[in-house]
């Protein structure tokens, strides 16, 4: 493991050295026309914190580190556009050249999964690794809670900047990687490649005793068979979930959820996602560098930048004299080392760059 401590912002591994059996999608069937996901997909609700206080009596950690809470950035200032000839500026620094990209949350608003620090962002603690691995509670409530919501998680597609970056990168520039920190799989099922989750991703589950990889949507079927009254009011729940604040949801209050144990060893099974208080996995950060590496600019989408696990990219191509351009609606904590900094929604200034370059 990393000695770099990688929060998940939720800003989303097919990195080099990962074991284990290659997980299912969980993507399968007929998807609803508006590609979106239903309003109980908040994931930032299913990694929010299990209680108030931390917790505390058995396990290894106490609870852990109380985290910084997420929510709007104090302050910021959304809705701002950058004019033309700045877009067109940026746009001349990326044609033709190896770019690695950055992304975060923003990039998946569309597709419906709110983002985390951005103008409409909910305010909450996250869940820290050492609350989920050391309370049984937290492990209820948070398995409670994203079975609850896994069905309209998995109604999300690509949305339009998916698919206008997956584009850009076949026509505008060489993409050495796109580096996402969110966790939806929604790149690659965009067409983007290669792809580098640098926090796991969802539709896996990772046993904390063995590492053995498995199945997100064959866990979810293997809890609702686990959970029948749960199951019998699924469509119930996930509107309660969506509608009521945090905390107050019926399902914040199933202390009775039940969940498996791995079946290999019978140690814990987590998502396999980094947590806050979670190291990234050593491999999937030195394939992220190794893509800065080969890169001549480096393009960050999406993100405020705010935790470590993304903002060392831009510190690090700024050690290498690359050029950062940063596109984000609000302010980023990067924002004084970018070289570019624009603004607007992502959707407009990727579609302004392709229009350019098919018109040019």
């Amino acid at each position: 493991m990393s000695s770099e401590r990688a929060p998940a912002d939720g800003e989303g591994a097919a990195g080099s050295g990962r074991t284990g059996p290659a997980p299912e999608s969980g993507r399968g069937g007929p998807a609803p026309e508006t590609g979106r996901a239903g309003p109980a997909a908040d994931v930032g609700r299913w990694f929010s914190t299990a209680t108030a206080a931390p917790l505390d009596g058995p396990g290894p950690t106490r609870g852990g580190p109380r985290m910084t809470a997420w929510g709007p950035m104090v302050g910021a200032e959304y809705g701002r556009r950058s004019p033309q000839d700045e877009v067109s500026d940026a746009l001349e620094l990326l044609r033709g050249r190896p770019v690695a990209v950055l992304t975060g949350a923003g990039m998946s608003t569309g597709s419906g999964l709110p983002d985390y620090r951005g103008r409409d962002a909910v305010p909450r603690s996250p869940m820290t690794y050492q609350e989920f691995m050391g309370h049984d509670l937290a492990r209820r409530r948070y398995w409670a809670r994203s079975t609850v919501g896994w069905e309209q998680f998995n109604r999300a597609r690509p949305g339009r900047s998916h698919r206008l970056l997956a584009a850009l990168g076949e026509s505008v520039f060489t993409s050495t990687a796109v580096i996402t920190q969110n966790v939806d799989g929604l790149h690659q099922a965009a067409g983007s490649a290669p792809v580098i989750d640098l926090h796991g991703r969802l539709d896996r589950v990772r046993c904390q005793r063995c590492d053995a990889l498995s199945s997100r949507a064959a866990l979810h079927s293997r809890m609702l068979t686990m959970n029948p009254e749960l199951a019998a009011r699924l469509p119930d729940l996930a509107a309660d979930a969506a509608q009521a604040p945090d905390g107050d949801a019926e399902v914040d209050r199933t202390s009775s959820f039940r969940y498996p144990p791995c079946p290999l060893c019978g140690g814990i099974l987590k998502p396999d996602v980094v947590f806050f208080g979670e190291s990234a996995r050593r491999e999937v950060v030195a394939s992220a560098f190794a893509a800065l590496e080969e890169a001549e600019v480096l393009l960050v989408l999406g993100s405020s930048l705010t935790v470590q696990s993304g903002l060392r990219f831009v510190r690090a191509a700024g050690r290498q004299h690359k050029p950062v351009v940063i596109l984000n609606d609000g302010p980023t904590r990067a924002d004084p080392d970018a070289t570019m900094r624009l603004h607007g929604r992502l959707e407009d200034v990727l579609a302004s760059w392709l229009l350019m370059v098919t018109e040019s």
